[in-house]
């Protein structure tokens, strides 16, 4: 097969053993998510999927991933395999053990890239694992930190794994990750190999987009209290939209942009 049509085989194989763990999740969390304001309205918590209904696409989502997944290579089922391995038992109980649920999240970012680069036929750089593993795990403790506002204004614990968090640990934990972001990113951009692989030192001058949205993102959890859904952020918050199209715009200025790098100094 040619490289793109694989690298969409291994979209789809993907996505759909990476269903068959948001439906095995929900139908875990079915009772615990009706007490949620937001999670309540999911098929299988709201009762418009039975659970034996949800089981069955599970059951149809693994099979048909893992199937699809052996017409790429056994190197690319293996990494799907340890995802799904993963992320089983996360939804079986692992996911009550504070800490550990935002390390097997992260972890499973990590795993999504390893295996684009697996079916690719491309190395991963140890950098992208870094930045990739770091941004999950920033969103993930913001993410817990809006159930933890939900159960000081409930009065209830939606999320057992929350027992171990407090506003005053997550807020040091937000303030912590997200300045090792900016120095594992300012590392990347000043190291030898990158220099090296685009040809120039100047890419240090795109951390102030990298900076930019992430004390977006922390005044969006700290002053709005509203980062329950980062997909939601994502696709509405126009700031953030705007320092990710610059910090596109950036590295093409600087990789290809003037031919006279003195325009730069």
């Amino acid at each position: 097969m040619e490289k793109l049509q694989v690298l969409a085989l291994a979209f789809v194989c993907f996505s759909l053993v990476a269903s068959s763990i948001y439906v095995i999740n929900d139908y875990m969390d079915r009772e615990a998510d009706r007490a949620h304001p937001v999670k309540k309205n999911r098929p299988l918590a709201s009762g418009a999927v039975s659970p034996a209904a949800g089981l069955a696409v599970f059951v149809v989502c693994v099979q048909a991933g893992f199937g699809l997944g052996m017409l790429i290579s056994t190197k690319f089922v293996f990494v799907l395999g340890i995802y799904f391995l993963l992320n089983l038992g996360y939804s079986f109980g692992l996911k009550n053990i504070s800490i550990l649920d935002i390390l097997i999240l992260a972890a499973g970012f990590v795993l999504r890239v390893k295996a684009g680069g697996v079916a690719a036929d491309v190395a991963i750089s140890e950098w992208l694992n870094i930045m990739v593993f770091l941004l999950a795990v920033f969103m993930a403790f913001a993410k817990r930190r809006d159930d933890v506002l939900l159960k000081i204004q409930s009065g209830k614990d939606l999320r057992k794994a929350s027992k171990g968090y407090n506003l005053d640990f997550l807020n040091a934990s937000l303030a912590l990750v997200s300045a090792v972001i900016i120095v594992a990113y300012l590392m990347y951009t000043m190291s030898p190999e990158a220099m090296s692989h685009f040809g120039t030192y100047r890419l240090y001058y795109t951390s102030i987009f990298v900076i930019a949205g992430l004390l977006r993102y922390l005044q969006i959890t700290y002053v709005d209290n509203d980062t329950g859904s980062p997909t939601k952020i994502l696709y509405k918050d126009r700031f953030i939209q705007l320092t990710i199209l610059l910090w596109i715009l950036s590295f093409y200025v600087i990789i290809y942009l003037p031919t006279n790098k003195s325009f730069f100094e």
